[in-house]
């Protein structure tokens, strides 16, 4: 997939926050969340939303309602609350302790232009989708 620079520049200068504390941003490596995601029993995770498809946004009320069937179609995955935030944009996603296939069909099911993936010991990383 092909974004315009100023959204690939949004989601390298997002900060991804993990509970207790934990921040992230693509590209840089953090023990923090190797140690999270071994709490959550593996080596490999993605931060995964379903607000604002594509991009683009959307009402609150709207945005809440998806997370919800995300947060259902993610049910049997071990997860912890993940959130992206940029100046005033904001979005409320999980991280999913999964491979990044199982999580790319979730992705796309909700619209997503992309995830994060995280490996322990490795930096965070965008896998934008086609």
């Amino acid at each position: 997939m092909r974004l315009p620079p100023r959204m690939l520049r949004a989601w390298r200068a997002t900060l991804f926050t993990l509970p207790g504390g934990i921040v992230l941003r693509i590209g840089r490596r953090s023990t923090d969340a190797d140690a999270r995601l071994a709490a959550l029993g593996t080596r490999c995770g993605v931060i995964l939303t379903a607000w604002n498809p594509f991009g683009r946004r959307r009402p609150e009320g709207r945005n809440r309602r998806a997370a919800a069937r995300l947060a259902d179609a993610a049910r049997r995955i071990a997860s912890v609350r993940a959130d992206g935030r940029l100046g005033s944009w904001a979005e409320e996603g999980l991280l999913l302790a999964c491979d990044p296939r199982r999580a790319i069909a979730l992705a796309r099911r909700f619209r997503q232009g992309g995830i994060v993936v995280l490996r322990r010991g490795a930096p965070p990383r965008l896998v934008l989708l086609a």
